[in-house]
Parts: structure tokens; sequence; C-alpha cells
């Protein structure tokens, strides 16, 4: 007996069925790599992928598209995810921040945007990012200390025991930890033991915790524990969100 040669899709509603089972096993798509598996045209694919971004499904990249669940891409892959919401984010968590104050910058894509941002002197700047020292290692008017530790080129980031134990003879105002995942009922997870302890190290030195957190990662749970909300001081989203209002948390909308 023959077998009939499978059909591609017609109608855009099984190829965006197709383009989001890709994203969720591989994590990334290439614009070639989906026409040829669905026998359409690369036009076609543009055209599912800009409409699938447009829904909040996944963020375009030139030639394909990267998942929202932004822990299992590289650095780089996460730093183009919502860039504009990241910048946004960044530039509001660093106006809070007030001259004189200390505070503990984790490494992160959005962490970075803030960094950027910070533009209040004189500070304190604790950091176990170099991408984020780096920004201030000329400054006259910024105090830099880094954590030490272990270095994960993926995460670009210091972690481990000396990181921790550095972090323990630490006093900030403020602690901005990276986030993965936020959650009504969990908090702040994230994807790495390591990190979440390195995390917790950071609040536990600092009076306040700013967490920053763009809407790809809110509803969203990882494996591991970083802070319930009463250990947050402020989120800021480009999303408002009342019901960790109602918790008593100060909720910043970026613009």
């Amino acid at each position: 007996m023959t077998r009939q040669p499978k059909l591609p899709p017609r109608f855009s509603e099984e190829r965006h069925a197709r383009i989001l089972k890709q994203l969720q096993e591989k994590g990334r798509v290439e614009v070639l790599g989906l026409a040829r598996m669905m026998g359409v045209s690369e036009h076609t694919i543009r055209r599912d992928l800009l409409d699938l971004q447009a829904q909040g499904a996944l963020h375009k990249t030139h030639g394909g598209a990267v998942s929202l669940d932004t822990a299992r891409l590289n650095f780089a892959e996460r730093s183009g995810v919502l860039a504009d919401a990241k910048r946004a984010i960044g530039r509001t968590g660093a106006a809070l921040i007030e001259p004189g104050q200390t505070v503990i910058i984790d490494a992160g894509s959005t962490s970075l945007s803030l960094a950027r941002a910070l533009t209040v002197r004189p500070v304190t700047v604790i950091t176990n990012s170099l991408d984020v020292a780096a920004l201030f290692d000329q400054d006259p008017g910024v105090q830099l200390v880094l954590t030490g530790g272990t270095w994960h080129a993926q995460s670009r980031a210091l972690w481990g025991p000396a990181a921790r134990e550095m972090l323990q003879n630490c006093r900030a105002d403020w602690a901005v930890p990276g986030a993965c995942s936020v959650d009504l009922a969990m908090g702040v997870t994230v994807t790495d033991e390591a990190d979440a302890a390195t995390k917790r190290a950071m609040i536990a030195a600092a009076s306040r915790t700013l967490v920053l957190a763009d809407h790809s990662k809110l509803h969203n749970v990882s494996p591991f524990g970083v802070a319930r909300w009463p250990d947050v001081h402020t989120l800021v989203s480009d999303r408002p969100w009342p019901d960790v209002e109602a918790l008593g948390v100060r909720v910043v909308v970026a613009d």
C-alpha cells in the first residue's frame, strides 16, 4: 500500500502550533528549517513568526525566533529578548537608588540595564558580574567591589562558596538579584541551585530587595527558590500586578 505524502499545514493555526512545539523542545527555531519542515515558503514562516511575536508567544530574531522561556537561552540570546522592556525596567530601577547608597547588582541582562542607567554618584556597587564591573572600573564616583567566586560563562556570573562568603560580610541598601521566573505563590525562582544560593546571600546582605522582571517571567516557576514576597521590597516590571501589590510589595510599572 502506497503511503500518501504528508501535506503541508494549510492553516496558520496549524503552523503556529508546530512552531511553538519546536520552541518548547529546542528553545529556538530558524526560518529555513521551519520552511523545509512544513513545506511552505520562508516568507510564510516569517509572517507566522511576526504573528506569534505580536501575540507575545516568542521573540523574533534575525533568521528565526527564540523562546520567551529565557532561562534556556545563553546570555547573548537573553539580552535580545524584550530588549526595550528591559531597558525601561533598568532605567526605572536605577532611579530608585540614591546618592551615597550601596547596591548589590547581580549578573543578568536586566540587571545590566539597571547598571547602565545608574547615574547617581557617589555610589558603591557590589557585583558578581564582570559585565557590570566593566561599566564602572574607571569611574571615580563608584566604589566597585567584586564578589569573587567560580566563573560561569553561560550566565556570565560569579557563583559559589567564595561569592557567598564575601557577601555575608557585606551590608547594602539594595540587592538586585536576577530572576528566571516570578510567581504569585512561589515568589522569585531560578534554574540553578548555586545561582539561587548566591542570590539568597545578596538578599540577606541588603536592607531592601529590588526585583526586575519583564512580563515573560511573570506567572512562571523555576526549580530553585530565591525569595518569597515578604523578602521583596519592590518589583519593577513592564506590566502591573495588583495581586503582588496586595501582598505589600511595591510594584512599579516601567514606561
